[in-house]
């Protein structure tokens, strides 16, 4: 089964006067831990005369630095890639033996590498009180983070918060509520404050409307939808980086589309630079659309393919018809020994001693008969 979609985003910044930019930094292009495959991708600036330069951050995401020579009155950033929104088990990993089980500890030289992933903020009174009610008795690793997950989703109810920045833990406990990057971020350092490396993630989210109604759980979303969209990782040993997304309470799957992963959310920002002071107006757009879909279980046609199959039916029958072709009901001929009728090999095996020979002997009548000039095969 396939399904493509294309995605746009537009990110606009119009301007009073004509204006001197410093360097901005774009981070949107899928990170190379994307797990879903991006078969296109192209970024397209404005004001054109512009230098850019793609670089890689220490965490290894994907950036690009623009440099404007001359003032403008406009910056704009488009993004357009094509995904394959196949879907994979998010489930599907193994774990090192140390890791199965919570709690557990890196080992000296992956605790190392990890390190930028454990740094902690302080544990302000609301977020210690949190911290003491998360249960680390002994128990499956995953089973754990699943529950800690959907924990902090009960946790924070998600409003769309347009407000710069990323609220501290203790904010986000004591309002109940914040925006995707908030929560995202409180999951992060409950990790980190339990010993567990994790770093933030901002990326895009693309959700497709379900073919069929679910029987429990979430309905899905009502019609193809995507925007920008943060949430949590965790580095579990033999598995690698695992998506949690305490928006929802699950674990991210393919319309998960990481752009910037860090241990801090200031360096995972979208697009970053500098501006002269002035007057601006903020524009943005996002669509997603499928451009390819494969029959499937759920959805084997289209209507419209559906149409079309009907229509082609509809030629045949009349091509059968103008030529007076008939539905008679017939069989299969089958042959057995006259001197052998319940023979083992004329009523349940397959070959037998004399199956071979009587019926070489039959086809060489009926092929003299019936196919002369023709081949045997």
């Amino acid at each position: 089964m396939a399904l493509h979609v294309a995605l746009h985003h537009r990110t606009s910044y119009r301007y009073e006067r004509p204006v001197n930019l410093g360097p901005q930094t774009v981070r949107l292009k899928p990170a190379p831990s994307c797990r879903t495959p991006i078969l296109s991708y192209a970024l397209k600036i404005e004001p054109a005369e512009h230098f850019i330069n793609w670089q890689q951050d220490p965490q290894g995401n994907y950036s690009a630095r623009l440099v404007f020579p001359k003032p403008t009155r406009v910056f704009s950033v488009d993004v357009d890639l094509i995904a394959d929104m196949t879907v994979f088990n998010p489930f599907d990993f193994f774990l090192d033996p140390t890791a199965e089980k919570i709690p557990f500890t890196y080992e000296s030289r992956l605790a190392t590498e990890v390190s930028p992933f454990l740094r902690k903020d302080e544990a302000t009174p609301a977020f210690a009180e949190f911290l003491k009610t998360v249960d680390l008795s002994p128990r499956p690793s995953l089973d754990f983070l699943v529950s800690l997950n959907q924990r902090v989703n009960r946790a924070v109810r998600y409003i769309v918060r347009l407000e710069h920045g990323v609220q501290t833990p203790e904010e986000t406990l004591t309002l109940g509520s914040g925006s995707c990057r908030d929560s995202g971020w409180l999951l992060v350092q409950v990790l980190r404050h339990i010993g567990l490396a994790a770093r933030f993630v901002s990326g895009y989210l693309i959700q497709l409307r379900p073919d069929v109604k679910a029987v429990d759980g979430p309905a899905g979303a009502a019609q193809d939808f995507t925007d920008l969209h943060a949430w949590c990782e965790v580095y579990l040993p033999g598995a690698g980086w695992i998506g949690l997304d305490p928006t929802s309470g699950l674990l991210a799957g393919e319309g998960h589309i990481p752009l910037a992963c860090s241990p801090e959310p200031s360096s995972a920002a979208p697009i970053s630079g500098a501006v002269e002071k002035c007057e601006t107006t903020f524009g943005f757009e996002m669509s997603v659309r499928r451009i390819l879909e494969t029959p499937r279980v759920t959805l084997p046609y289209s209507d419209a393919s559906w149409a079309e199959i009907d229509k082609v039916g509809l030629q045949v029958d009349g091509l059968l018809e103008a030529g007076d072709v008939r539905l008679t009901v017939g069989g299969e001929p089958t042959f057995i020994a006259a001197d052998d009728m319940d023979g083992a090999e004329w009523n349940v095996l397959a070959l037998g001693e004399r199956k071979r020979e009587l019926a070489g002997r039959l086809f060489e009548r009926v092929f003299r008969e019936f196919a002369k000039g023709g081949f045997a095969h």
